[in-house]
């Protein structure tokens, strides 16, 4: 896997979307870096100089096997002692972090926000009204003085 790194400091992983390459972040990286992060972009599988499958078969590039890379990018990349990595994705792979086991977006909102959360009720099917958790998000970021007019 093709990765563009720079920085010392805690680790920040940067995952781009379809059809971009690490050079998305080329930016982001820099600014990380210059305010002590470890910034980390990687080409997924199948762009950019990442190989690691046949291009001849489809079946090998699931977003299943982009997470099981990311997963193996931070048993390699996690400096000794570190016990957590941050990580940004956008687009494409922002699905990837998301069915990757290690992230749990959806138990931080939990913890942050509770069960009411709309992106929290919307987890379960079934249980989603459109119009009744926007009601409720509305009221609540009202009350809390959130809310922007």
């Amino acid at each position: 896997m093709h990765i563009a790194e720079l920085g010392k400091g805690p680790t920040v992983i940067l995952i781009h979307g379809f059809p971009e390459l690490w050079f998305t972040w080329r930016h982001q990286i820099v600014y990380l870096a210059s305010h002590g992060y470890r910034a980390i972009a990687p080409d997924l599988r199948g762009f950019g100089d990442t190989t690691g499958a046949p291009t001849d078969d489809v079946t090998k590039f699931t977003t299943l096997h982009v997470v099981g890379d990311l997963v193996a990018l931070i048993d390699i990349v996690v400096a000794p002692g570190e016990d957590k990595v941050f990580v940004v994705a956008r687009d494409w792979g922002l699905g990837a972090h998301r069915r990757n086991p290690i992230f749990q977006p959806v138990d931080a909102l939990r913890a942050l926000y509770g069960n009411d959360f709309y992106m929290v009720r919307f987890q379960k099917r079934g249980r989603f009204s459109k119009k009744n958790a926007l009601n409720r998000e509305y009221k609540r970021t009202r009350e809390n003085g959130e809310a922007h007019t």
